[in-house]
């Protein structure tokens, strides 16, 4: 696998976005959700750079099931949310590709009545946005490739890695063959 963000690349990254998001809520109340299961490391970080009063939650969305590349039909679990009426509101995602899971999560939360809501992701991937709105918060831009490690998985493998990787094409074919 190729290195793209080197494990200090991204906590720096992390640390600039963290500041900007405290920057914009200064000391008001926050509510943070992240998205299972790849954003949770993101999360854990994102929480302890932050000085604000916080809730924090966690909603599962997945559209990559076992060894695929390819998305599919988006499946959202949100039996874990707090009441988010009246909250501010940030959904923590770890990577922003097509669009779709990130648009069709912030739509199910407005519904659910927030004073607002506002998206973090950790990696935003050049030329495959299929929305036309972007995320709020974008620690990283990176190439059209498929990653792993600081969360992100291939096949439940490789989310401890501390830095963000580029899988090869013979990596993710024996990948499927496990």
């Amino acid at each position: 696998m190729k290195i793209l963000l080197t494990e200090a690349e991204v906590r720096d990254g992390v640390r600039r976005m963290a500041e900007d998001i405290g920057r914009f809520y200064g000391d008001k109340p926050l509510t943070i959700v992240g998205v299972l299961t790849g954003s949770v490391v993101l999360l854990a970080d994102i929480i302890r750079l932050l000085d604000m009063p916080l809730r924090v939650s966690v909603v599962q969305a997945k559209s990559y099931r076992g060894a695929t590349t390819v998305r599919g039909e988006l499946l959202i679990n949100a039996d874990l949310l707090p009441d988010l009426t009246g909250c501010d509101v940030l959904l923590v995602d770890d990577i922003f590709d097509t669009g779709h899971t990130l648009f069709e999560l912030l739509g199910k939360m407005q519904g659910l009545g927030p004073k607002s809501i506002r998206s973090a992701v950790l990696l935003r991937k050049r030329g495959r946005q299929e929305m036309t709105r972007e995320p709020d918060y974008c620690a990283f831009e990176i190439p059209d490739e498929f990653v792993v490690g600081y969360g992100l998985d291939y096949n439940d493998h490789y989310r401890n890695l501390p830095y963000i990787a580029a899988l090869e094409p013979h990596e993710i074919a024996a990948g499927k063959s496990s």
